[in-house]
């Protein structure tokens, strides 16, 4: 059973919700499964797209913990323990799939960032009462984008969203935090406070997660690290190479290796 589901707030369950029994097997849980601020530890037989236009979700899976934000949303695979927990007012939409007829290129549960289309997806299909379900051009639309993108929720003020949207057309820009509040008559401290308290990262920490992400499709298309580097706005390629390794366990060049070793033969 699969199809696309609203939750408002924590007091509604999709019936096709399932736990872990003690057996390993996986049974499907009634209207109380849900307890008070999310799910406890729980499986599908499905693989389950979650987004949350409004409020906030973490999800603890594989002994890790994403935040899910109106900007990052998370994949998890069909048979994959995990638990949640709500905020009161969040807004949950949920798309389910068929592994028998579509299939993830992961097992792990995997952040991904949301694009403007795939929002305007996801909200129409919740508004809608004759969404298909089990939509193969839906899977292949949440499908789209590199799965190794770094989650990157975005700031919601004036001045830090036009800051974060002139990164995303140009990350090499080198303009300073100090620099582009001067730009967007702001002070600096303010627009580094926006920056924590609406994605909780450090600015310069989210421009090196964009200039990291923004360098992923450069380097699958066979350009060279140095080149990469420079396009995407590291002063040089040790700091590009440093910062990636930080964040993605491999080096550039090992990753591409891994890459084109992992690719289906044509």
């Amino acid at each position: 059973m699969t199809g696309s589901t609203a939750q408002g707030g924590i007091g509604t369950v999709d019936a096709r919700t399932a736990a872990t029994g003690s057996s390993g097997d996986v049974v499907f849980a009634d209207d109380d499964f849900i307890a008070v601020g999310g799910h406890p530890p729980h499986a599908h037989d499905f693989h389950q797209f979650l987004y949350v236009p409004v409020g906030r979700i973490v999800v603890q899976a594989d002994g890790r913990e994403h935040e899910l934000s109106a900007s990052v949303a998370l994949w998890i695979p069909a048979h994959l323990r995990h638990s949640a927990r709500f905020d009161s007012d969040s807004l949950i939409v949920v798309e389910t799939f068929d592994p028998d007829d579509h299939r993830l290129s992961f097992v792990e549960a995997t952040p991904v960032n949301v694009t403007d289309a795939q929002r305007r997806l996801l909200l129409g299909r919740m508004r809608s009462s004759e969404a298909p379900e089990n939509d193969p051009v839906v899977f292949a639309a949440l499908s789209a984008g590199h799965r190794d993108c770094l989650p990157l929720p975005q700031p919601t003020s004036r001045a830090a969203l036009g800051v974060a949207l002139a990164l995303d057309r140009d990350p090499g820009d080198p303009k300073t935090a100090t620099e582009w509040a001067q730009e967007l008559y702001t002070s600096s401290t303010s627009l580094r406070r926006a920056f924590r308290a609406e994605t909780g990262l450090a600015f310069s920490e989210w421009r090196t997660r964009l200039r990291l992400n923004h360098s992923l499709p450069l380097l699958a298309q066979g350009q060279l690290v140095s080149t990469v580097a420079a396009r995407v706005g590291f002063v040089s390629t040790n700091g590009y190479i440093l910062a990636f390794r930080r964040h993605f366990g491999r080096t550039p060049g090992a990753y591409v290796r891994e890459s084109t070793a992992d690719a289906p033969a044509a």
